[in-house]
């Protein structure tokens, strides 16, 4: 009888469930929506029994899933039951794998990512599904663009702070052009940049935006850097020799973020970029040790040679892009009188 009087004052106690949030929901949110309901643990931190339903009824899983289809074991007794966790830590990976039964094929990702093999070897900070998405409130990915470098930040502060004063980070607020975290890093599967394989592939991350002719049309930006890049001796060194690494383990070759930066790119013409003028020299010099104030000028800083760009490089192009064909001409035409001579005096 007092089982029965107990729930009965908490489904009358229970705020109405808001619109979205399927009926079994009521007797869950009934006792979770006390802002100061708390669990101890044994670690002393306070657990969050706290669940905003306003914010869950507008996240994805308001009007499609119920609380028990993620709490798969906990019941309507469940309150007088053990926990079997010492730290707040334990309990989100508890129930991380929990994503996986709706979303494997993102789930399996993340078992190529960086934050899983970190986890692997016992960093339990490592980075998890909820920690990126949210539990209650998850949104739309990328609703807003912003809260993915938000997300991130949380944990790389750092890169985030230096991202943030980029000309990309200043323009993200209000620009979904410019890329955010995951865009170079990807999302589920998430890279070790330390490993030089990110790196590698710069020119290609790159060029999705700088190669693309309506997108760099808006801002008045030249599509012909990845494609005057790989036709440099930078370019040329990176395409053959990618992967390889010099003896004490640096790259045989410059790429896009040896010269501009990775999370501090700016503008070509503001003052604090690496490829400003006054500051190639230091640039170049992290690679070419002792590089001259002159020593610059050997690169074509993305132009395409033209009699008003580099007048000697277009002329020596223009010589061989007629003396090649006039040579392998020449010698055809040598061996075909050759053969001819040969086969008349037989």
């Amino acid at each position: 009888m007092r089982k029965y009087a107990l729930s009965l004052f908490v489904l009358l106690a229970a705020p109405p469930a808001l619109a979205g949030i399927p009926a079994e929901q009521e007797d869950c949110l009934g006792c979770h929506s006390d802002p100061t309901q708390t669990f101890d643990l044994p670690s002393g931190e306070k657990l969050p029994l706290f669940v905003d339903q306003e914010k869950f009824a507008k996240s994805v899983h308001g009007e499609a899933l119920r609380c028990t289809d993620c709490h798969t074991d906990k019941t309507s007794d469940h309150a007088t039951g053990k926990l079997e966790f010492r730290t707040r830590r334990e309990v989100t990976i508890k129930y991380y794998e929990q994503c996986k039964g709706c979303h494997f094929a993102n789930y399996t990702k993340t078992l190529d990512g960086v934050h899983y093999a970190v986890m692997s070897k016992g960093n339990k900070a490592a980075a998890l599904c909820v920690d990126c998405h949210g539990a209650h409130d998850i949104s739309h990915p990328g609703q807003p663009r912003t809260r993915i470098s938000q997300s991130c930040g949380r944990c790389h502060q750092k890169e985030a702070a230096i991202y943030a004063q980029s000309v990309h980070g200043r323009a993200s607020e209000t620009n979904p052009d410019v890329p955010v975290c995951t865009d170079c890093h990807r999302a589920h599967d998430t890279t070790d940049p330390r490993d030089g394989a990110l790196a590698m592939r710069t020119p290609e991350l790159c060029g999705r935006c700088h190669g693309d002719e309506k997108l760099m049309k808006r801002y008045n930006l030249s599509t012909s850097v990845v494609s005057t890049y790989l036709s440099d001796f930078h370019g040329m060194s990176a395409s053959f020799q990618r992967g390889q690494k010099k003896a004490d383990g640096k790259r045989l070759a410059a790429v896009c973020t040896d010269c501009h930066g990775v999370h501090d790119i700016q503008k070509a013409d503001d003052p604090q970029s690496k490829v400003m003028s006054a500051n190639l020299q230091r640039t170049c010099a992290k690679c070419h040790q002792g590089a001259s104030a002159s020593f610059p000028r050997a690169w074509l800083s993305h132009y395409e040679p033209s009699m008003e760009k580099a007048p000697l490089v277009w002329l020596v192009q223009l010589f061989y892009r007629f003396m090649i064909p006039f040579m392998v001409g020449g010698l055809l035409l040598q061996i075909a009188l050759h053969l001819w001579r040969v086969v008349v005096n037989r």
